[in-house]
């Protein structure tokens, strides 16, 4: 199982890659599945740990990020032998050495980052497999053998059936991500704006953020663990999702509603097929039409968005898809040789 380096496997705070790479080794662990962690030294996991990068490079900043890239993956790739099958979460790179060895190798696709990474991915279309983890994410470029959505570990969400009083952003400080929008949807309301999450663009967030923070109607707090997301999560009124990009998943959206909290977002990516609008949010065009679904929240059944989740997110229903994967992979692997 190839994790990422940027962040520890499951991270502390930030970390979405890490974070479902864990949920799914633990899970398959659990199953009786002998798997192998390729992730930092600091790593947790129940299965075996093999790292040659002591600590996250977004932890460490003494780290340079491609050199730890590299020594990470060459490492697997070195080792490929020992193993049935190698699961990739990392991106475009591992790609790159999947004709070299003469394991079978698995990408799971946790979007595109840019179109100018897509040339990878189609020159080993016909050489290794793909899974994605929404339809809407799906290139018509590549071929697929399954969309799996992510699972989430329900114990680490508490169900709160009261309706809270605050808003909340809880996601990257990025254009993308669309706190400007949040913070718009906010102003124009009566409720307070809590607002979570790592900067990834500081200009961003000095021009769009910073100078609406008066720790009163709008806050920002930083970026938080597992601990303090559950409580905020599930304490909020509404997750406000007002996204500009056509996001892959949104696992912040299944937090949310598997506290019960129901979503607010911009109706783009993979939305649709987290969100039933009316049901456990609503999905909206503009900030206008956020402000106006905010009256109706009191309408949504928190136990509903609960609900929503135990039966599309489980980690046991992601695990289960990924092991029938895995028998795919290895039962056409066996037919080559």
């Amino acid at each position: 199982m190839i994790s990422p380096v940027a962040w520890r496997t499951p991270p502390r705070h930030y970390g979405p890659w890490e974070n479902i790479v864990s949920i799914l080794t633990e899970g398959l662990v659990e199953k009786g599945i002998d798997v192998t962690l390729f992730a930092t030294g600091d790593s947790q996991t129940k299965a075996k740990l093999l790292s040659v990068i002591p600590q996250g490079y977004e932890e460490n900043k003494e780290v340079d990020a491609k050199v730890a890239e590299y020594h990470h993956v060459s490492e697997i790739m070195e080792k490929a032998d020992e193993f049935d099958l190698i699961h990739n979460h990392y991106d475009f790179m591992p790609l790159v050495y999947s004709k070299l060895i003469s394991t079978p190798m698995l990408t799971t696709i946790h979007g595109f980052s840019s179109p100018k990474i897509m040339p990878i991915y189609k020159k080993y279309n016909d050489h290794v497999y793909y899974v994605s983890i929404s339809n809407a994410d799906k290139s018509d470029q590549l071929t697929y053998l399954k969309t799996i959505y992510h699972g989430i570990n329900l114990k680490q969400f508490t169900l709160n059936p009261n309706i809270g009083e605050y808003l909340l952003f809880f996601g990257r400080f990025h254009h993308d991500k669309g706190a400007k929008e949040a913070i718009d949807i906010a102003l124009k309301t009566d409720k307070k704006l809590i607002m979570a999450g790592i900067i990834q663009d500081q200009d961003y967030f000095n021009t769009y953020v910073k100078p609406h923070l008066d720790n009163n109607k709008i806050s920002y707090i930083g970026s938080v663990g597992p601990e303090k997301r559950n409580d905020l999560l599930g304490n909020a009124y509404a997750l406000l999702h007002p996204i500009n990009f056509e996001e892959p998943f949104g696992l912040s959206v299944i937090e949310s509603m598997a506290c019960g909290t129901p979503v607010i977002a911009f109706n783009k990516g993979s939305m649709p097929e987290l969100i039933e609008t009316g049901q456990n949010g609503f999905l909206v065009s503009n900030v206008n039409e956020a402000v106006e679904s905010l009256n109706q929240i009191a309408n949504i059944d928190r136990r509903f968005c609960r609900k929503s989740v135990e039966k599309q997110f489980s980690v046991k229903d992601m695990v289960d898809a990924y092991i029938s994967v895995y028998k795919i992979i290895i039962e056409k692997h066996k037919q080559v040789l």
